[in-house]
């Protein structure tokens, strides 16, 4: 891991979103060098689902060796961000570094995703970003050694990425692709280090953009196992270069590993009953029947063929196959594998097996039962 020089000591850091995960271990490693760090983040009281507040996050900070500012801030809100600038200012006698860390993301197609949702990632990722510079910009100004420090997606514009959507575990990772995602990420750390081999840099260090391994290689850094949530383990490759989400699921699965993410199309590779079911599903699959069934069907199977599969009845002309689907779920159904044959061989309706406890349904039962229509056809061509 990159080795701490001492070079950030006394500066004063502005981090937004710093209560945890990536934002947190970057004030963390500033803090080991001695920095003053501004928490400005929303958390203030435990969340539900995700650890840490700005005031845990303080207490690490100081307990690190650095001084910490805990500030409830809404990148959204003008007045938030300059109260917490006008602290920061008063406490630490200005401000030398801005890290704008805090995003929001929501990874499902146009057509479900809510306006609600849009207008919170451009209000965090765009507009948070740009308001919180803007309001920084005058103090940084007066720093021997000011740096702005963005955390983004490569700016790619390769269609693949207007497609579908580095690994790296946060709670945001585990609430998206489950606890088990984990083993094929890095470490936070990993980036903390990159950000700090950026902020000791000079001014004339501006306008780059850089990814993480490539200048921690350039900083003398030879050994990536040690920011590995799971050492050894094949890794999730980052989702936003070069390289297309089918190829990288192919490539984990040539190491022994199992791709978190999937893009949506079927696993040519998988073979037995259930897949069998899929070939034929996929054979009787039509405008028709999604323009009367318009819905994405989930079955999360237990037992001998135990999975994850989807039935799309809602995009295009459908689709079928393993893994999550493309899109959001609008029934996630969950029941024993041997049960989901005899439900799609005709000899179990949904309703019976739901009514029985065999089947398991969060959603719509309508769109339950509107797969019956599908069953139907499939219970013919068996």
């Amino acid at each position: 891991m990159l080795q701490n020089t001492g070079k950030l000591g006394g500066c004063t850091i502005f981090i937004t979103g710093a209560s945890r995960g990536i934002g947190k271990a970057i004030a963390l490693k500033a803090a080991r060098d001695g920095a003053n760090v501004v928490i400005a983040a929303k958390t203030a009281d435990p969340h539900p689902k995700l650890p840490g507040t700005i005031y845990t996050a303080a207490a690490e900070i100081e307990a690190a060796g650095g001084k910490a500012l805990p500030c409830i801030v809404d990148v959204r809100d003008e007045k938030q961000i300059n109260q917490a600038v006008e602290q920061a200012v008063e406490k630490f006698g200005g401000i030398d570094i801005l890290v704008n860390n805090a995003s929001a993301i929501n990874l499902t197609g146009t057509l479900e995703t809510p306006m609600k949702k849009v207008d919170l990632m451009l209000g965090i990722n765009l507009r948070g970003t740009y308001l919180t510079s803007k309001l920084c910009i005058p103090h940084l100004l007066k720093s021997k050694n000011p740096h702005i420090l963005n955390l983004s997606p490569p700016l790619n514009l390769n269609p693949s990425w207007f497609k579908n959507h580095t690994a790296i575990q946060t709670a945001a990772m585990d609430m998206l692709g489950g606890s088990e995602i984990g083993k094929q990420c890095r470490k936070v750390e990993i980036v903390a280090d990159a950000a700090y081999a950026i902020l000791k840099k000079p001014t004339s260090f501006t306008g780059q953009f850089v990814i993480d391994e490539d200048i921690l290689k350039k900083e003398g850094v030879k050994e990536f196992d040690v920011y590995a949530v799971e050492p050894g383990h094949p890794l999730l490759p980052d989702f936003f270069l070069d390289q297309e989400p089918e190829d990288l699921a192919k490539q984990m699965e040539e190491h022994g590993a199992t791709p978190a993410f999937k893009s949506g199309k079927a696993d040519s590779a998988a073979t037995g009953p259930i897949s069998d079911m899929f070939n034929i599903i996929r054979g009787i699959l039509s405008p028709d029947i999604v323009k009367t069934t318009e819905a994405v069907y989930r079955f999360d199977l237990s037992g001998e063929h135990a999975g994850v599969w989807y039935i799309d009845l809602k995009n295009d002309a459908g689709s079928a196959g393993s893994g999550d689907p493309p899109t959001k779920a609008d029934v996630i159904m969950t029941l024993d594998s041997a049960d989901f044959i005899k439900m799609f061989g005709g000899r179990l309706k949904p309703t019976m097996a739901f009514m029985s406890g065999k089947l398991k349904i969060k959603g719509d039962m309508g769109l339950a039962i509107k797969l019956e229509k599908m069953m139907a056809m499939m219970k013919s061509k068996l």
